[in-house]
């Protein structure tokens, strides 16, 4: 099963972009999903990104068009490029591997207004 490591969290201002790295230790890393949550304090965690192994992608609609999500399977990475940033934005925000039960310890963003 997929071990997964979060990075590229910060504080950054209302407006501005951060972009969030996933590396998946997986062996089939190429045909896994990857998907991108969050969890706010005091909220349940939620949904923001998929990007399947052929590259398509979904979003959730608070953040279409203003995050990215990409994959390199030569890295087994993940990246989730947020850019416009809001301070509903603030969570600690987590990757998952498909097909894993696995989560990392998660990324602290926090969008300062």
């Amino acid at each position: 099963q997929a071990q997964v490591q979060e990075s590229g969290g910060g504080l950054v201002q209302a407006g501005g972009s951060l972009r969030l790295s996933c590396v998946v230790s997986s062996s089939i890393f190429s045909i896994n999903s990857i998907h991108w949550y969050r969890q706010a304090p005091g909220e349940e965690r939620e949904w923001v990104a998929t990007i399947a192994s052929g590259g398509s992608t979904n979003y959730a609609e608070s953040v279409k068009g203003r995050f990215t999500i990409s994959r390199d399977n030569a890295k087994k990475a993940a990246y989730l490029q947020m850019n416009n940033l809001k301070p509903g934005d603030t969570a600690v925000y987590y990757c998952r591997a498909s097909g894993s039960p696995n989560w990392g310890q998660g990324t602290q963003v926090t969008v300062s207004s």
